[in-house]
């Protein structure tokens, strides 16, 4: 069955996105415990390091969000 092109309906895009620097942060932090237990200690570290820059920018995005 062919829809006609004036019925189908198109939804806006929102402009902000979702903000998954928290979610982000915590994946990296789980990744890191992980590959500390297995003895990766380079992995280990540097998803500590993302992890800890990922909650860095999500505090001060919240808040100059906050603060605007």
């Amino acid at each position: 069955m062919v829809v006609p092109h004036t019925l189908v309906s198109v939804r806006a895009a929102p402009l902000q996105t979702g903000g998954n620097f928290i979610e982000l942060a915590v994946l990296f932090l789980i990744l890191a415990l992980v590959a500390a237990v297995l003895g990766a200690r380079g992995v280990a570290g540097i998803s500590m390091e993302i992890a800890k820059w990922l909650v860095i920018i999500f505090v001060v995005l919240a808040i100059v969000t906050f603060i605007l």
